[in-house]
Parts: C-alpha cells; structure tokens; sequence
C-alpha cells in the first residue's frame, strides 16, 4: 500500500486538526459573508445599485480607468457579465467609455463624476458602520484582525482563477 493511500486510511493528528480547522474556517467565513452580503445589499439598494454594480464602480473608482477584461479580473467575472454591469451602470450615467492610450482596439472604463459621488456616499455609510464593530476591540486586536484577515484575502485571491465560470464537477 503506498504512502498516500495509508495517509488516507489513517490520517495524522495534524491532518485531523487541519480539516477540523478547514471546516470552521469555511463555516465561519461563509456566516461572514452573508452577513456582509445583507448589509452591502440593504447600505446599497437605496443607491438605486445593485452589489455587482456597485462594486464594479467601486473598482473603478479606487483603482482608476481599465478595460472590461482587466474589470472582469478584478470581479473574478467573465467578461460578458462585466459588461452587462457596465452597460447598466453606462444607463445610469455612472460610469463613462474613453479612448485606451495603449490599445486603440479598446477603450477604458471610469467612473463618472456622479458615480465617483455615488460610491464615496455609500463607502462612508459602510465605513461609519465599521467603525462601530471595530470599536468593541482593543486597537492591538484591530491590527492582527486586519492583518490576518488581508493575508487571509491575498491568500485566497493566489488561488482563484477566472476562467468564465467553469463547473470543477464538469471535467
């Protein structure tokens, strides 16, 4: 019997306590987000925004002018969902096409002056919201909490690839 089928059989304390670990952090990490998701959702609706859009505005205004492909990137979103958010944010006059200095072929997308307000009004909605969660925690905690939580983020943005939304199950 090789090695990997007997670690399989058998796993090692460690690899106990590791996928005991993977479990909660999925369980923990999935109440987060939901929570996030509600609050995004009900801090943005009243922008006339949905969350697709408002973070694609919101990538638009923090990180400047791209091109859907690079927005889509950023989205982890294929491209012709990116551009359906931009062709509703272009209706609404929050975003605007211009020419790409670096590729004639394609054009950058950016915010409008009215969707920069847009998502400066909703951010500090959210930040004022923030501020009060963070408030319950020592300012030593609040600095491990942010750093692990962005090395959490970076580590899981390392792994993801945006490949147009293939199955895993597919093939």
């Amino acid at each position: 019997m090789s090695s990997t089928t007997m670690k399989t059989i058998n796993p090692s304390p460690a690899d106990a306590v590791l996928e005991e670990q993977a479990t909660a952090l999925y369980r923990v990490l999935t109440d987060l987000i939901r929570v996030y998701q509600a609050r995004d959702r009900d801090r943005i609706c009243c922008h006339d925004l949905t969350i697709s859009q408002c973070h694609a505005l919101e990538a638009l205004v923090r990180d400047g002018p791209m091109t859907v492909n690079d927005l889509a990137g950023h989205l982890y979103l294929d491209k012709s969902t990116t551009s359906r958010i931009i062709n509703a944010l272009d209706r609404k006059r929050l975003t605007r096409r211009e020419p790409n200095p670096d590729d004639r072929r394609s054009l950058l997308l950016a915010a409008s002056s009215t969707g920069e307000r847009r998502v400066k009004a909703i951010l500090a909605s959210i930040v004022q919201q923030e501020k009060h969660l963070l408030a319950e925690f020592d300012a030593e905690v609040r600095s491990a909490l942010l750093e692990l939580i962005g090395r959490l983020a970076r580590s899981a943005a390392s792994r993801v690839t945006v490949t147009g939304g293939v199955c895993c199950c597919l093939g």
